[in-house]
C-alpha cells in the first residue's frame, strides 16, 4: 500500500512538474536587412527628381498591365533616358486606396516592375533603374471618388545624377 502511494504521488508530482508554465520570452524585433544586388541602383537616403520630359503612366483598376497609351507616354520617356546616359532612373509604383496596405503594396512594385521592364525591352540598361512601390501612401489627389482614384494608378519615373 505505501509503495502504491509512493508510485500516485510521483506520478502527481511529474503531472504537476510538467504544467508548470515556462515564461515567455519575446524576441527583441530584428530589423528589416536590405539587400543591394547590384542589379538596380539604390533607392535609399536619395532625393528623386520629377522632370516634365518624363511622362506619368495610369493604370486601369487592380491592373498591372500597360495600355498602348502607356507604351507611348513610355516610348517617349526611353528617348530622353537613352539620350542621358548620365541618370539613374527609379520607377515608383502607386495605388488608390481600395484594397489592402500589403495588397497595393505588391500591386504596386508589380506595376513598377512591368514598366523597368519595358524600358529594358526599349534599350535601357536594367542596372540604371531602381524601382519602389508606394502602395495607396502618396496619392496625387486624396478625394474618394472614381476620378481621383484613377490619377492615383500610376508609376512615375524619376531621376538622379549617377554617384
Amino acid at each position: 500500500m505505501q509503495r502504491l502511494t509512493i508510485i500516485i504521488i510521483c506520478i502527481i508530482f511529474v503531472f504537476l512538474w510538467g504544467c508548470v508554465k515556462k515564461p515567455i520570452i519575446k524576441p527583441e524585433p530584428v530589423p528589416p536587412v536590405v539587400e543591394d544586388t547590384g542589379e538596380e541602383p539604390s533607392a535609399r537616403f536619395i532625393d528623386w527628381q520629377s522632370i516634365p520630359e518624363l511622362k506619368t503612366i495610369n493604370f486601369d483598376f487592380d491592373k498591372s498591365d500597360l495600355s498602348q497609351y502607356a507604351c507611348k507616354i513610355l516610348s517617349g520617356n526611353a528617348q530622353y533616358l537613352k539620350s542621358h546616359q548620365e541618370l539613374d532612373i527609379i520607377v515608383e509604383g502607386h495605388c488608390d486606396e481600395r484594397g489592402s496596405s500589403e495588397y497595393n503594396l505588391a500591386l504596386g512594385q508589380h506595376r513598377a516592375s512591368i514598366v523597368r521592364e519595358y524600358y529594358g525591352k526599349l534599350g535601357i540598361k536594367l542596372s540604371r533603374i531602381a524601382t519602389i512601390s508606394y502602395g495607396e501612401e502618396k496619392p496625387v489627389d486624396s478625394m474618394s471618388r472614381e476620378d481621383a482614384w484613377a490619377k492615383n494608378r500610376r508609376a512615375e519615373t524619376k531621376i538622379r545624377l549617377k554617384k
